[in-house]
């Protein structure tokens, strides 16, 4: 049985960080095809607010990852592109290439480090299930066995499997919701946020529902890019490490999460390289 020690040395290896900035600048390789077209090709997800959606108003593409994409662009002195994406479309898509980075809300896993590089995380989350409030449930035990709905393709499906509950999985988050609350599912997984967000709205539409506390899953969130691309992957770590100094990622979060949001989250994980981090990654 692989210890935790021995997930971490595999994880670190797929991650590939072992590349210096000075070895990364002498290759150019994507990083020099970014400079030149002048401009950055970022996924992110279609319709997840407060990450990425389309603005009711203007359509346009907005949220806490459209505003990374646009600030790492800005920095680099080229255009941002933003190109929304299903949730399990975020890994291949930047993988074969048709985009330069997935910014969307990626946590780092096994399978996904083995087709893709990931920057240094820039947060670290929680998979949260949300349940009717008149469920007896309270730990994520009680719910082994049952049906719980999830986006397909993301690590909240994997949390569900690792739980040994059954997974109902759709293209969107909304559809997840819809059924619970059409009793379709005993429950929701998603990150902390949108978990928070569903639980609010429930109070004043459709069923009542609330969080259970103890986490389904913990993970690092990264920027994810394809491998074997040294010189991107310095410059991205390095630009994170520039917006953490300047406290530039911390405005971002505080525009769409902080605690003038209805998510009224305070943003208390740095930057931090995955040597320095303690976690046991989801397969």
């Amino acid at each position: 049985m692989r210890t935790v020690k021995t997930i971490l040395m595999l994880g670190l290896a797929a991650v590939g960080l072992a590349a210096s900035p000075m070895s990364a600048a002498a290759q150019g390789g994507l990083l020099a095809e970014i400079t030149q077209r002048k401009e950055l090709r970022c996924a992110t997800f279609a319709d997840v607010p407060p990450f990425a959606a389309p603005d009711p108003r203007t359509r346009e593409m907005v949220g806490h990852d459209v505003d990374l994409c646009r600030a790492i662009a800005r920095r680099w002195g080229v255009e941002a592109k933003v190109t929304p994406v299903s949730v399990e479309a975020r890994v291949p898509e930047v993988r074969l290439g048709r985009v330069d980075l997935t910014i969307a809300n990626l946590a780092y896993t096994l399978s996904r480090a083995e087709q893709i590089q990931f920057s240094d995380p820039y947060y670290l989350a929680k998979e949260m299930l949300a349940v009717r409030a008149n469920d007896s449930g309270r730990a994520k035990a009680d719910f082994k066995g049952k049906r719980l709905a999830s986006t397909r393709g993301s690590t909240s499906e994997l949390a569900i499997r690792l739980n040994e509950s059954e997974p109902l999985t759709f293209a969107d988050t909304g559809s997840a919701f819809m059924a619970v609350q059409q009793n379709r599912a005993f429950g929701i997984v998603a990150n902390t946020m949108t978990i928070t967000k569903l639980v609010n709205d429930s109070q004043t539409a459709g069923v009542p529902m609330r969080m259970i506390e103890e986490p389904m899953a913990f993970q690092p969130i990264g920027i994810g890019m394809k491998k074997d691309e040294p010189a991107l992957l310095a410059r991205v770590n390095e630009t994170l490490a520039a917006m953490e100094r300047d406290g530039e990622l911390t405005a971002i979060w505080d525009k769409w999460l902080g605690p003038s949001t209805e998510f009224k989250m305070t943003r208390t994980d740095k930057v931090t390289p995955f040597a320095q981090l303690q976690f046991t990654p989801l397969p």
